[in-house]
């Protein structure tokens, strides 16, 4: 049995979503983008995968609840995996399973996090899933594509740090990978702040909205053209540890993507009013000091995530509670990384000058950036039980 741990990665510092696919069966994009894998040890997806020849079919579990395996895309997952260690098998490899290979598996996935609320569930999911299939056949290497295969995103999600999803021209994908920019080490007073607006399920999801911007969308070609020079700039603003250039692009592609989102028809929402309240927030925050001190990117959903520097969290943070006071369960606010109170300078509220909002954000989560799949050999992290079942 085995168990995996891997953080939920944030969709993306430079490019709030992938922009749409150029084809949809095998998830390749029209663009390249990249992300930040953040620290497992604030958010995290954890899978246990077991096989045991006593099992009559695969199984999967997903926060505690049976969902259908035959999902087309986790079939294609685990298709995947075990042709690859069928084929190592015949070659050779000494690494590979070759017992486990004609078993059934088990597969038990829990999140910490808001899932499916443009939180990046399912690219942690599926790349938590590909690496744990992978060390329970044995098999080493790059495993991108096939994580890709399950959730676009998730190909990012197999590395650490600062990581680009190259487009690929091949009609067969196989050059549609993932490629780590720069180790979670890089920078490290770089940090996140996930603002949670709202944790329940987004309507529209990901791929059904992306699969309607590819077919309505003019500004959404536009987009794909433009996003290759973008992609250029971030990356060197990242290795340079250019915060000013770092947060602007940030913002910037945040804003065009859900452009495309309204060009899309009918249009589509992921954006609430607390969202636009953040945002309102964040430019006055930075036009308070002359400089960009802390950048917005959102997702597919209501949630905000914010980058900013250690030296700037505090302050920052104070600013959150103080426009968007907790509702209820004060104590609970705040999570993940400790946040020290601090006093709000009087020029800085006048600068801002915004009614605050009670209840708007249920909580903030403070994180930093991490590695990527880590192996747990502690049994008490693993969720299945010793009959097969998930854990209740």
């Amino acid at each position: 049995m085995l168990s995996t741990l891997l953080t939920i990665e944030n969709q993306q510092p430079t490019l709030a979503a992938d922009g749409g696919k150029r084809d949809s069966d095998l998830i390749l994009p029209i663009n390249p983008s990249l992300s930040v894998t953040l620290h497992q040890d604030q958010l995290k997806s954890t899978t246990t995968v077991t096989a045991s020849r006593y099992f009559k079919e695969d199984r999967i579990w997903i926060n505690g609840k049976e969902e259908n395996i035959e999902n087309p895309r986790l079939q294609t997952c685990l298709r995947e995996v075990r042709r690859l260690a069928r084929k190592r098998r015949n070659t050779g490899d000494e690494n590979s399973n070759t017992l486990t290979l004609n078993y059934k598996v088990h597969i038990c996935s829990v999140n910490n996090f808001p899932t499916a609320a443009g939180l990046a569930s399912s690219a942690a999911g599926y790349a938590c899933l590909v690496y744990a299939l992978a060390k329970l056949y044995g098999l080493e290497g790059e495993l991108s594509e096939i994580a890709r295969q399950g959730s676009g995103s998730a190909c990012r999600s197999m590395y650490g740090g600062f990581v680009q999803w190259t487009m690929g021209v091949k009609e067969d994908g196989s050059d549609s990978i993932a490629q780590q920019i720069e180790p979670e080490t890089h920078w490290p007073e770089l940090r996140v702040l996930i603002l949670v607006v709202n944790a329940e399920q987004k309507p529209v999801s990901s791929t059904a909205g992306m699969q309607t911007s590819v077919k309505t969308s003019a500004l959404l070609k536009y987009r794909a053209e433009i996003v290759p020079k973008r992609m250029l700039e971030m990356i060197e603003a990242i290795k340079q540890q250019d915060f000013e250039t770092f947060g602007q692009l940030t913002m910037k592609d945040s804003n065009q993507f859900h452009a495309t989102c309204l060009d899309t028809f009918p249009p589509i929402f992921y954006l609430n009013e607390i969202s636009k309240s953040i945002i309102n927030l964040v430019h006055r925050y930075n036009s308070h000091f002359g400089e960009t001190l802390v950048a917005y990117t959102f997702d597919a959903g209501p949630n905000a995530v914010i980058y900013t520097l250690e030296q700037h969290v505090d302050e920052f943070v104070e600013v959150v509670k103080h426009y968007f006071p907790p509702e209820e369960n004060g104590e609970q606010f705040l999570k993940g990384l400790p946040v020290n109170s601090v006093p709000l300078p009087e020029p800085l509220k006048s600068s801002i000058h915004m009614d605050p909002i009670k209840g708007g954000i249920r909580y903030i989560i403070n994180t930093q950036v991490g590695p990527g799949p880590q192996l747990l050999e502690d049994l008490n992290h693993y969720l299945v039980g010793e009959d097969g079942l998930a854990k209740q």
